[in-house]
């Protein structure tokens, strides 16, 4: 929830041109629902893609103030976030209605990013291996292996978001390890293999290249780093590297 309409177009013009020799990389910009519809036009004929940060799990209805994945589609997003921290910490979502989310958004074509992560106390009570887990069964639960392929889970630990704490490249591969262990167990190596595993906790230009640079890490979900043009360029730009 930042900057204005006109602050929030002028950074994807921005990063529309500073991108444009970027080839290997996948980007995509996830703005609040209000500049969808701008920033689809400012992206269009761009490898960039384009996201929204949350959606309702029902078609349609009386959901005042709800956007559903039919109306994401109208728009041009390609993408959706699901289960941010944010979402769980301020909003009371659970696993279960990520897991709602997560199928609507498969049947309606949309690629979910779906969140996971601990909380600092429950990392500190060794409990990562046991939340991580039970948000990756509990979001992907009747989800068959060929939908798993089409998406992408983001490890954010919570203890690591809007502190300035960051997990170490040590500490993101043991848990993005135990995710892609986790898929393997449940769909076979094949998918575990396919499915995009994304760091988001912190991400900074300084600390991006020893983040992407490790090989069980498939990229990064950008919080307050892309809010300027600058930062995120930097970050994408040490994505291209290893991609």
């Amino acid at each position: 929830m930042n900057l204005t309409f006109d602050e929030g177009v002028e950074l994807v013009r921005t990063l529309k041109t500073n991108l444009s020799d970027i080839r290997k990389a996948d980007v995509v910009i996830c703005p609040p629902f209000l500049f969808l519809v701008p920033v689809a036009g400012i992206l269009k004929d761009t490898r960039i893609g384009l996201g929204a940060q949350n959606m309702h799990f029902e078609e349609k209805g009386a959901y005042t103030g709800e956007i559903s994945a039919g109306m994401l589609l109208s728009t041009g997003t390609q993408y959706v976030i699901l289960g941010h921290s944010e979402r769980r910490k301020y909003f009371g979502e659970t696993s279960e209605i990520v897991h709602k989310k997560v199928k609507r958004a498969l049947s309606a074509k949309l690629t979910p990013i779906m969140c996971v992560g601990e909380t600092l106390e429950q990392r500190e009570k060794g409990q990562t291996e046991s939340i991580v887990t039970s948000q990756i069964t509990e979001g992907l639960s009747e989800i068959p292996a060929v939908d798993v392929k089409k998406m992408i889970i983001a490890y954010e630990p919570i203890w690591a978001i809007g502190t300035g704490r960051t997990a170490t490249p040590e500490q993101a591969v043991e848990v993005h390890r135990l995710i892609r262990s986790i898929i393997a167990d449940k769909y076979g190596r094949e998918v575990s293999e396919q499915i995009q595993i994304q760091y988001g906790g912190s991400v900074k230009p300084d600390n991006a290249e020893s983040l992407l640079g490790q090989p069980e890490i498939d990229g990064a979900l950008v919080g307050g780093a892309s809010l300027k043009a600058e930062s995120f360029e930097a970050i994408v730009r040490a994505g291209e590297l290893f991609s």
